[in-house]
């Protein structure tokens, strides 16, 4: 009888399947709760949103969960935000155990493209970046939160943080996400650049911090094509939300606030919308226009082999690049004068369409089970899901069994990705190997 085996993309979702039932068992604990029962919809909804690191909650992590809980949802978010194939090849390889040819290909294909010699030595690179940057982070954030708790509080507040942005969760100890520093300078750069480091994905990071090392030493740093790419969309994207974000708010939601703060809260939430989910501002007050700039930024979101969401920069860029192309009645594709292959175009063609048919059929799902709430209200839900970002309106709070368990599948399809999900299910070869003939279709 023939071994079934699992394809890499079945154990990939299958992985963070079995992440978000663990949580749930782990939320449903009497150590986890600080306020009484919380419902099984409501912790299956929690650890969705950390295992998925999204960041919308249906309780108040520091009121409605213990110490012991909140540890558990920074686990959960810190397995997702690296990846649980990972961590577990991770805890193999510490214990002197043999890595299977096919969690290789899982870990390798969410990280790094190509064959690679030394996999231990990509597993190892991961955590020694992630482990290092988030203890900058929490150093940073504990000498500013030492002014305002005491010791103990201080670190496990910088620690939860850094942790949080890192993995871009999204996640607060602080009922007011971080509204009550604003205009502390400190803990937004601290904050922003944790969320822009996980957000470039380890295969840029790893080629950056070459590329520095190799240039103190005299070397010329060169990029590949997929670093310059995420690092000048990530860059442009920034650049064009703040200042968007500014111009339509400036004399609403942050009137009367002085210019270096608007400045400040613009380009955090610019950052952040991408898709970690802290906010400085109150949303609910957001204009239509602003909540559009969001929304586009959150279906973005961060770049490939990063803890983010989102149909990734990469992608966008290239299908903007296939755009000007045709403007220019060009036949190939190119981006800093480099071709790039009609098959990495129509992959992202592909998951551009698969993405806007699951945020389509999400809001719609939404809607019939909650006709109460506006459309734009639905749609900057289902988009903060779907980016894994965790930025709300105020309308989680309102949600329906039913529409919580819509936002969970969709929380979960943005983190695994609608092309992991198509290839996870799809057949793995065709059947039989047939052309039709050839016909015209009028197109536009």
């Amino acid at each position: 009888m023939k071994e079934k085996r699992f394809r890499p993309a079945q154990v990939l979702a299958l992985s963070f399947m079995g992440a978000i039932l663990l949580g749930t068992i782990l939320l449903s604990l009497p150590i986890s709760s600080a306020s009484g029962r919380i419902s099984f919809i409501d912790r299956l909804f929690t650890s969705t949103s950390a295992v998925c690191v999204t960041g919308l909650i249906v309780k108040d992590t520091p009121v409605d969960f213990s110490p012991a809980g909140q540890i558990f949802i920074l686990i959960l978010f810190q397995l997702g935000g690296l990846g649980i194939m990972t961590f577990s090849t991770f805890v193999l390889f510490v214990a002197g155990r043999k890595i299977s040819l096919r969690d290789q290909i899982v870990v390798q294909e969410g990280y790094h493209p190509g064959r690679l010699h030394d996999f231990r030595g990509l597993v190892r690179h991961i955590f020694l970046f992630a482990f290092s940057i988030e203890l900058v982070g929490c150093l940073s954030l504990f000498v500013r939160f030492l002014r305002d708790f005491p010791p103990l509080r201080a670190l496990s507040l910088a620690g939860f943080h850094s942790v949080s942005a890192f993995c871009n969760a999204g996640f607060s100890l602080f009922s007011r996400s971080l509204a009550d520093y604003r205009g502390d300078v400190w803990v937004n750069v601290t904050v922003m650049l944790l969320i822009i480091l996980g957000g470039l994905g380890f295969l840029a990071l790893q080629e950056v911090w070459d590329r520095l090392s190799g240039w103190r030493r005299g070397r010329k740093p060169v990029f590949s094509l997929h670093t310059r790419v995420v690092l000048a969309t990530t860059l442009f994207m920034i650049f064009i939300g703040s200042l968007l974000f500014f111009a339509l708010e400036s004399g609403r939601v942050m009137k009367g606030l002085p210019a270096g703060e608007k400045v400040m809260a613009s380009v955090f939430q610019s950052v952040t919308a991408r898709t970690a989910g802290f906010n400085t501002v109150d949303l609910g007050a957001l204009g239509g226009a602003a909540a559009l700039v969001l929304m586009a930024l959150m279906f973005v979101g961060a770049s490939p082999g990063s803890a983010g969401g989102g149909v990734k920069t990469a992608t966008a860029a290239v299908v903007a690049a296939y755009i000007r192309s045709r403007l220019q009645s060009r036949e190939s594709v190119g981006l800093f004068n480099r071709s790039v292959s009609m098959d990495i175009v129509c992959k992202a063609f592909t998951l551009l369409a698969l993405s806007l048919g699951l945020v389509a059929l999400a809001s719609l799902a939404l809607l019939a089970a909650q006709p109460e709430l506006s459309l734009r209200e639905v749609l900057f839900e289902v988009m903060s899901a779907f980016g894994t970002v965790g930025l709300s309106l105020g309308t989680t709070a309102k949600l329906t069994t039913m529409s919580k368990a819509v936002l969970i599948l969709t929380m979960y399809c943005g983190r695994v990705g609608p092309l992991v999900l198509l290839y996870a299910f799809s057949r793995p070869k065709p059947r039989g190997r047939f052309e039709y003939v050839e016909e015209d279709v009028l197109i536009g």
